[in-house]
C-alpha cells in the first residue's frame, strides 16, 4: 500500500504556522510527501528544504491573489499538489498549514487504509477535529466549529478540492462517500501571538472579501482580542509529541473562565438535542457516511 501526503502553503513564518510540524505528523505511515509552496514574503521555501526527509517533494506555485471569493485560490493550490503525488498511491493524505496529527492516531489511521483499500466504494475517510483557541490549553466547543472533515481521499482525477479547500468533491459534483474512524485531527489555527493572529486575520480575509469588505468588519488593531469566544473547555490530553517544542515556546497569556457561555437560544436548544441525540442540527456536511 502506497500513501502519499500532500499540502499547500505560503508565508508560513510570517504568519507562524505549525507547517513543519503538519508535515512531520504524517511522515511516518507516508511514501512521499507532496507540498506546494508559494511565492512567499519570507523563508517558507528555506523552512520547508530543512525538513531532514527524502519523502518531500517540493513544488513551487504563484498564488492566483485575483481569486478574492470564497476562498477559492487555496482549493486551487491544495488541487496542484494532489495532482503532483504519485500515480501509483492509493491513498492521499491531506494536512493543512495549522493541523497536526497526534502520534497515537497513525496506526488507526493505516489500518484504516489498508481496510478498505480494494473497497472502490470508498472515496475517504472522514476525521473528528479538535480546534484550539487563544492558547494551547483550550478547546473551541461552539457548535459554529467544525466537527469532522475528509482528511484522506483515493486519488483519482475526478476528486477536487471544493471551495475555499476544507473539505473535496467528485467532477460531478457529488459528495465524497466516506467511512468515519475515531482519529482527531488538532488544528492550531487559532493558537497564535495575539499580535501575529491579528495580521493573519487582517490578511487571510482578502483570500474571500475585497478591501472595502475587509475595512469594514476586520478591525484594525495591534492584537486580536481572543476575549470574544463564546465558550472554549479545557484540554486535559496530551499534545502531539511534534508540537511540543511549540508549545514550550509560546509566551504569550491566555485565560478565559470556562463556566462563561455566550450562547444564543438557537445555539443552547442545538447544544440539547445535541447532548441527548448526538445530532447537530444544521451541520455542514460535505461527504456521505457510508
Amino acid at each position: 500500500m502506497k500513501i502519499a501526503g500532500f499540502s499547500f502553503v505560503r508565508n508560513a513564518v510570517k504568519y507562524d504556522y505549525p507547517i513543519v510540524e503538519a508535515i512531520t505528523s504524517v511522515l511516518p505511515i507516508c511514501n512521499e510527501f507532496v507540498i506546494a509552496v508559494g511565492l512567499s514574503e519570507d523563508s517558507t521555501l528555506e523552512l520547508i528544504k530543512s525538513i531532514n526527509s527524502n519523502k518531500i517533494r517540493i513544488i513551487e506555485t504563484i498564488w492566483d491573489d485575483s481569486l478574492r471569493e470564497g476562498g477559492q485560490v487555496l482549493a486551487k493550490e491544495t488541487d496542484k499538489a494532489l495532482r503532483a503525488i504519485s500515480p501509483d498511491a492509493d491513498w492521499a493524505f491531506y494536512i493543512q498549514g495549522d493541523e497536526v496529527v497526534h502520534e497515537k492516531y497513525l496506526d488507526e489511521i493505516k489500518n484504516s487504509m489498508l481496510k478498505w483499500k480494494d473497497d472502490k466504494n470508498v472515496d475517504g475517510l472522514l476525521f473528528n477535529y479538535r480546534h484550539f483557541y487563544g492558547s494551547y490549553d483550550y478547546v473551541a466547543d461552539a457548535p459554529n466549529w467544525y466537527r469532522k472533515e475528509i482528511r484522506v481521499i483515493r486519488p483519482s482525477l475526478e476528486i477536487f478540492s471544493y471551495k475555499d479547500a476544507q473539505g473535496f468533491r467528485k467532477s460531478d459534483n457529488k459528495v465524497l462517500n466516506v467511512k468515519q474512524i475515531s482519529a482527531y485531527i488538532y488544528h492550531y489555527g487559532w493558537v497564535k501571538k495575539p499580535e501575529i493572529m491579528q495580521k493573519k486575520q487582517e490578511n487571510f480575509h482578502k483570500l474571500w472579501h475585497d478591501d472595502n469588505w475587509v475595512k469594514k468588519n476586520i478591525p484594525k488593531r495591534d492584537e486580536f482580542d481572543y476575549s470574544t469566544i463564546n465558550s472554549l473547555t479545557a484540554f486535559t490530553e496530551s499534545h502531539p509529541e511534534v508540537m511540543k517544542p511549540r508549545i514550550v515556546k509560546s509566551n504569550w497569556k491566555f485565560d478565559f473562565d470556562l463556566s462563561y457561555k455566550n450562547y444564543s437560544s438557537k445555539d443552547r436548544f442545538k447544544l440539547f438535542v445535541e447532548k441527548k441525540t448526538g445530532y447537530r442540527i444544521g451541520e455542514y456536511k460535505n461527504y456521505r457516511i457510508i
